[in-house]
């Protein structure tokens, strides 16, 4: 258990207080506070401190709520993922993953410590949900990564990457958890995003598994952030069997709820659809997809949404498996030639664990 101070917590004048509480001039608290926002791991890194100072903070707080326990870096050197450890008093432990691209690095953040929707071919709710994880928590993922990328060795820039930068540029609520039951803090957390870190709306994404109320407050936000929304099945019968969260909000409601958004907030609307062998992915399941989308969309559903076809990230546990690569291919050519926009997504850091699907938590 931590009874130390977590700094990036403190309000401005709650840091200023607290830095003139251990005998130090007010100044101090602006130097101290930059470091936060850089996302400083420790207090020796703040080299305009003195090193007595430095010393003096370290026996009494932590600079931020999470702190980084290991580090899995993936074979395609783009691709990290963060085992990340609370630094408050429950030390609970959650997943953050790092992507560099060609439009710029995103993070995948989690909303929640574990996850309560239980679907069946996710690792994230095998050990059920904990809590929910705070704002700054959430943000602390955002700014531990761009320390990363300003510090990390294999983190340098690829010449393969035609575009780089040195902070992030987009963000990803698809870690674990459910955003939508965590709304106040992921409101907080993306207006801070796009206030603080200069993260515009557009380049921020939000998924869900369908809760039907939670999707009609973000719309009521009304910031033009983009949602998606996690359906990966084409009718109630298969996602009743393998997502619980679709008996009190079935795929009508969802889908009624998700294309009044994407009217409402003028984004494309994305629809995340894993494919499963033997589930959902034949090509029976691909014109009932299809009927689907062009039964719930706005007239022309090419312009109004994209799926993005996941072949399943086995987790060992669940017991499910991946399709075969031609499965994945005629699924996706069906959709194409009946006027879907799809993509088979690209999925990064599956030897690493950090494939969609594979994060959670650890006891």
């Amino acid at each position: 258990m931590n009874n130390k101070t977590i700094l990036f917590n403190l309000s401005p004048a709650e840091l200023e207080q607290f830095v003139i509480g251990i005998g130090e001039p007010r100044f101090r608290a602006k130097q101290i506070s930059d470091w936060l926002w850089r996302g400083a791991p420790n207090f020796s890194v703040m080299k305009n401190l003195p090193v007595k100072l430095q010393e003096k903070l370290d026996a009494v707080a932590v600079t931020m709520p999470l702190k980084i326990v290991k580090k899995l870096e993936s074979s395609d050197g783009q691709t990290v993922k963060f085992l990340l450890e609370t630094t408050g008093t429950d030390t609970a432990t959650i997943e953050t993953v790092l992507m560099r691209t060609t439009y710029g690095n995103s993070v995948c953040v989690s909303s929640q410590v574990g996850c309560a929707m239980n679907c069946q071919f996710c690792a994230s709710s095998l050990l059920g949900l904990k809590r929910n994880l705070t704002a700054n928590e959430m943000l602390s993922q955002v700014l531990i990564c761009n320390w990363e990328i300003r510090h990390s060795s294999f983190l340098t820039p690829h010449s393969s990457l035609d575009y780089m930068t040195d902070e992030v540029s987009h963000i990803v609520v698809m870690g674990t958890g459910e955003p939508l039951h965590n709304m106040d803090n992921l409101k907080d957390f993306l207006g801070t995003a796009h206030d603080k870190l200069s993260i515009g709306w557009r380049k921020m994404t939000v998924s869900t598994c369908g809760i039907v109320p939670g999707i009609n407050e973000l719309a009521n936000w009304d910031k033009q952030v983009n949602l998606a929304i996690s359906l990966h099945a084409p009718t109630d019968e298969i996602r009743d069997a393998i997502m619980p969260i679709n008996k009190k909000y079935p795929i009508a409601d969802v889908m009624t709820a998700a294309f009044d958004y994407s009217a409402k907030s003028r984004r494309q609307l994305l629809i995340e659809y894993t494919l499963i062998k033997d589930k959902n992915e034949s090509e029976e399941h691909a014109h009932q997809l299809v009927e689907l989308l062009k039964q719930s969309s706005i007239p022309n559903p090419q312009s109004s949404l994209m799926v993005n076809l996941i072949p399943l990230n086995a987790v060992s546990e669940r017991g499910f498996a991946a399709p075969s690569n031609n499965a994945v291919h005629r699924f996706a050519d069906i959709l194409k030639e009946n006027g879907i926009h799809a993509r088979i997504r690209r999925e990064r850091g599956a030897d690493v664990g950090a494939a969609c699907g594979q994060l959670r938590i650890s006891e």
